[in-house]
């Protein structure tokens, strides 16, 4: 079904005020969160994920145990396939992953935290820019196009004074100096996500499908995106890929949509988003989104929506309200401007919100 993006996700816009629930450790309760009669969590929450909104959660977390004085949340940014397979053998009671589970996955199961035959939630709370971050000594920016980019993880473009770069960056001195690609070396959905762009945007160059594993052997290997940025920030002439919260410092690519080189930002990461459809054959709680990676008009188009995962019955009924309730948090504008603030994020727009609430809403709490 094709669905407007700017009534759906990351507008960045106003955000109106939202009533923030908390529920008691086994008890739905109404209410606002920062007032101090509201009844408040306690437990222990235990998640794995996505490294790449690794900083964001750290911010929820401290804003949710804030509120939540006697509620914990730890949160290892093990890569978005650790994360997923965490969730599936009932090791963590959440995920976070940088692409959402497909519909043949879910088919397939199973999800030891869950009840057998419960459904999933995928929220995508957390949208943000992948920055295409380099090692050039006196190069703070390059201009590339689609077709370049490809060709430097493909191996094709291996000189950083290669005509193709120099065309696009006139009065910028480019060494003779090997370029270095660097890429994730563990199941990623930063990798799935660049690569999904690469095989959109530069089909003809970049002829492998989007994967969260990388398909090619050379470059350097490194492990999540601690380690690529490591990598990158290590060698010169080095190139590689993060979630823009990690970029800075780094020169930084601006990506060629039409005439224009549009760099990363959360509005230009909004930007694409909103011209995306939610993917069809989903659950009412599942808010997977097709991203078009194309766009006619300027838009960042290398970017992540990164979700939180969870169940709609949990096989511990216990630890669902705090499920719940952390996740209320992660939506609402509060927990969405703190990830913001931390991580340069794009907040969700109001609709998207609602949606999400909508979906929070079938987590089972009694």
């Amino acid at each position: 079904m094709k669905i407007s993006r700017i009534a759906q996700v990351g507008a960045v816009a106003a955000i109106a005020a939202l009533t923030l629930s908390a529920c008691a450790a086994n008890e739905q309760s109404g209410g606002d969160a920062t007032d101090p009669d509201t009844p408040t969590l306690s437990g222990q929450l235990a998640a794995a994920g996505a490294s790449s909104q690794d900083v964001a959660v750290q911010a929820w977390a401290a804003g949710f145990q804030t509120l939540n004085s006697d509620a914990t949340v730890t949160y290892e940014p093990s890569g978005s396939g650790a994360g997923r397979e965490s969730f599936q053998a009932g090791a963590v009671d959440f995920a976070g992953s940088d692409r959402a589970f497909t519909t043949d996955e879910i088919a397939e199961g199973p999800f030891d935290a869950c009840v057998d035959g419960s459904g999933i939630i995928q929220l995508p709370s957390y949208i943000s820019p992948i920055a295409v971050i380099f090692n050039l000594d006196g190069v703070d920016t390059l201009n590339m196009d689609a077709a370049t980019i490809a060709g430097i993880f493909a191996g094709e473009i291996t000189n950083w004074n290669d005509p193709a770069i120099a065309a696009l960056n006139e009065g910028t001195e480019l060494p003779d100096l090997a370029i270095t690609p660097v890429h994730r070396a563990d199941d990623s959905g930063t990798t799935e996500n660049f690569t999904d762009y690469l095989f959109q945007a530069a089909p003809d160059v970049w002829t492998w499908e989007p994967d969260g594993v990388w398909p090619l052997q050379s470059g350097e290997a490194a492990p999540q995106t601690s380690g690529v940025v490591a990598a990158v920030d290590g060698g010169t002439g080095t190139i590689g890929y993060a979630d823009a919260s990690r970029a800075e410092g780094f020169g930084t690519v601006a990506v060629q949509i039409g005439d224009e080189f549009v760099s990363y930002s959360p509005e230009a990461a909004a930007a694409i988003v909103d011209a995306s459809p939610l993917e069809e054959g989903r659950t009412a709680g599942d808010l997977a989104i097709a991203l078009d990676r194309t766009p006619d008009e300027a838009a960042y188009p290398i970017v992540l929506v990164s979700y939180m995962v969870a169940c709609e019955e949990y096989a511990d009924a216990a630890i669902a309200p705090l499920v719940k309730g952390f996740l209320e948090y992660v939506i609402s504008p509060e927990g969405q401007q703190a990830a913001a603030e931390a991580a340069g994020s794009a907040p969700i727009s109001d609709s998207q919100r609602e949606s999400m609430q909508s979906a929070l809403d079938l987590i089972v709490t009694e």
